[in-house]
């Protein structure tokens, strides 16, 4: 029999008391029993992963505004609230939607200043001392594979040793350490990866595996207790099905929860900002109660990439116009993740019995705090139709005080809908009910301090024309703001034979590549929506025999895969040490068409201007000052500016500008 209730805020954002024993809705009524003596895994947190180059624009940000981002992704009780960041170990190879540089381009050769993942652990850990960091590869310098395209070898580990070693010079202390992403396991590599560990003083490190899309990983545990004892937690990505749908579904397998180890979703990927949040509320839920999985990494943490490359708009956030300063959370992405990170945290242990699917559709979990009374259920009423009542009934030794109820309404556009503290309900005898609304969100709890970050962004802008960059205000080895790898790895360097600095394609020979993406040497820069017709030019210097290319009119995504990176749509004007140019336009399928071509003079080891105009419809290439050709198309109307060299070739370049055709 229900109870009545005392219902403090009001019924608002679907959250409704159930007065006296009846309810008209017609789903059937779902008892939840939240025991604090109930069985259950310890919760290991939730956060994003920073991969793929998917951060490379988030440092160029204003101060200000950078801080704001920040804050919404780590800051507690403010927005996500993020408990684990996992990290890519940079490689020199494209690992999605571009480069992460690496640390050590050749043995002994360590740069612990490399990169911007050090800055983004840093500041992560700035805002919560108790964030966990995890760290995996997805590629690798070619000494790396000793000759073979792969990390399961001896010097991938002194590799991994060194990069460590870099995050202890940065103050960061690493708590989990992958494998090879989305490639499998090798059993023998990771038993001496733990001993190594061990043995040069990183036995706080946990060793996670596999990082790939199944199970299997359990099954050789299970049969090799090395390897079983070797790894600490258990992770797989993507491992739920139909979500969205009817019928979604996060399972892991009975050896896999046989092991008594922790198991994680530790990729859930590529979805977008502002359209997937209920996907990701029904995975936090149902990857405990289907799998017994205790913690769940989104990639990816924050589109902070250009929209020219592939899976734009993946993330909890958008921040992708650094040139304006603003930003978005204006999709509920980030109050999904609130809804769990700021009613938990890692060593909370889930309560089984108040952990189970929704009469009516959608799912609750339930946990407590270690050493308290105090305990949090998190519902999700995304495969719901229609409103349906639950029951709560608190036991066990946990708190019988207020219960605190916020909401999040997921088909609402009006972010007044999101992350709302709704009601307060006092329990009458540890019992009380709720109705819930389909296409909800709700987090209940006796805790307190949660919070809706506040920081507002200025509105979105154009790069305005003209552009340039000489770079000469970046000391050696730097990579230079709002340019971004995406093959190859460009960082500034002492110009050859002229004063002052250029920018250096470092890259010499075939990555240990993730999977078989064409990463030839590239680097981009500008606003593919807004740079139309322009005119752009750049001193180019080959320091070996190959091609040089100055790219233009690279458009915001049209479709591309994550099959294609390099060598991006748009004009693109390539000349040899021969002299022998052309001028072509690619498509997102990587399809070349000849407009025009010629010889010219080059040569390795002399400095010349490359130019490329585009005025409407025709496209106008020089070498020297002096058109070498005009033509006529209309395939691309708008891009971003590109700049290219043969693999694996050494180039520089220097005085890039960008002005009206």
């Amino acid at each position: 029999m229900l109870v009545p209730l005392l219902l403090v805020l009001g019924l608002v954002a679907g959250v409704q008391t159930l007065v006296g024993g009846t309810h008209a809705a017609a789903a059937a009524t779902s008892a939840i029993t939240v025991d604090g003596q109930s069985s259950g895994r310890t919760f290991d947190g939730i956060g994003g992963l920073s991969a793929g180059a998917s951060s490379a624009l988030l440092r160029d940000y204003p101060a200000q505004q950078r801080s704001q981002i920040l804050d919404y992704l780590f800051k507690p009780d403010y927005g996500a609230s993020l408990q684990t960041l996992k990290v890519e170990i940079g490689g020199d190879v494209n690992s999605t939607d571009g480069v992460e540089p690496s640390h050590e381009r050749a043995p002994g050769q360590v740069d612990c200043g490399r990169g911007y993942e050090w800055w983004l652990m840093e500041q992560a850990k700035e805002r919560n001392p108790n964030i966990k960091f995890y760290a995996l590869e997805w590629g690798a310098p070619a000494w790396v594979g000793n000759g073979a395209n792969t990390v399961w070898t001896s010097q991938n580990i002194s590799y991994l040793l060194d990069w460590l070693g870099c995050a202890r010079q940065h103050g960061l202390s690493i708590s989990y350490l992958g494998g090879w992403n989305e490639t499998g396991y090798n059993a023998a590599w990771f038993e001496h990866l733990r001993q190594a560990l061990d043995s040069n003083g990183y036995s706080g490190v946990q060793i996670a595996a596999d990082d790939s899309f199944h199970w299997s990983v359990a099954n050789a545990m299970a049969s090799d207790p090395r390897f079983n004892a070797a790894v600490g937690v258990v992770t797989n990505h993507d491992p739920c099905s139909g979500i969205g749908t009817s019928q979604p579904s996060c399972p892991s397998t009975a050896t896999a929860q046989g092991l008594g180890k922790p198991l994680w979703n530790s990729e859930q990927g590529a979805q977008v900002y502002n359209t997937d949040a209920g996907k990701l509320a029904e995975e936090l839920n149902l990857g405990y109660i289907d799998g017994r999985m205790t913690g769940l990494i989104t990639w990816a943490l924050i589109w902070s990439a250009y929209s020219s490359l592939p899976l734009q708009g993946t993330g909890l956030m958008l921040a992708n116009t650094p040139w304006s300063g603003n930003y978005t959370v204006d999709g509920t992405m980030i109050w999904a993740m609130a809804h769990t990170a700021q009613f938990a945290r890692p060593g909370w242990r889930y309560l089984d019995s108040g952990s189970q699917r929704l009469a009516g559709g959608g799912s609750v979990v339930s946990l407590r705090a270690p050493g308290t009374g105090d305990w949090s259920s998190i519902a999700e009423t995304v495969g719901a139709t229609a409103a349906q009542p639950v029951t709560y009934q608190v036991q066990g030794g946990l708190s019988t005080g207020t219960v605190h109820v916020w909401a999040t309404n997921l088909d609402s556009s009006d972010p007044g809908d999101w992350f709302q503290h709704v009601a307060d309900v006092r329990p009458h005898n540890g019992s009380f009910g709720l109705t819930l609304k389909p296409g909800y969100i709700y987090s209940l709890t006796t805790t307190t301090g949660q919070h809706k970050g506040t920081a507002q962004p200025p509105p979105a802008s154009p790069w305005k024309l003209p552009y340039s960059e000489n770079f000469d205000r970046y000391p050696a080895g730097t990579a230079p703001r709002l340019f971004t790898d995406v093959g190859g790895s460009f960082d500034t360097a002492p110009c050859d034979g002229r004063p002052g600095m250029c920018l250096q394609q470092e890259v010499t020979a075939q990555p240990v590549t993730w999977t078989t993406i064409d990463d030839y040497p590239l680097t981009v820069v500008g606003d593919p929506a807004s740079w139309r017709n322009y005119q752009v030019g750049v001193d180019a210097e080959l320091q070996q025999p190959g091609y040089v290319e100055l790219d233009g009119r690279n458009p915001p995504t049209q479709g591309r895969s994550a099959g294609f990176f390099s060598s991006p749509p748009g004009y693109h004007f390539r000349i040899d040490n021969e002299g022998d140019w052309t001028l072509y336009k690619q498509d997102v399928a990587a399809s070349k068409t000849t407009l025009a071509s010629g010889t010219a003079s080059f040569g390795v080891g002399k400095w010349h201007r490359l130019g490329l105009r585009m005025d409407g419809d025709e496209i106008t290439v020089s070498l020297d000052g002096k058109p070498l050709t005009t033509v006529t198309d209309s395939t691309y109307q708008v891009g971003q500016v590109g700049l290219e060299v043969s693999p694996w070739d050494r180039a520089q370049f220097d005085n890039l500008s960008v002005g009206g055709a």
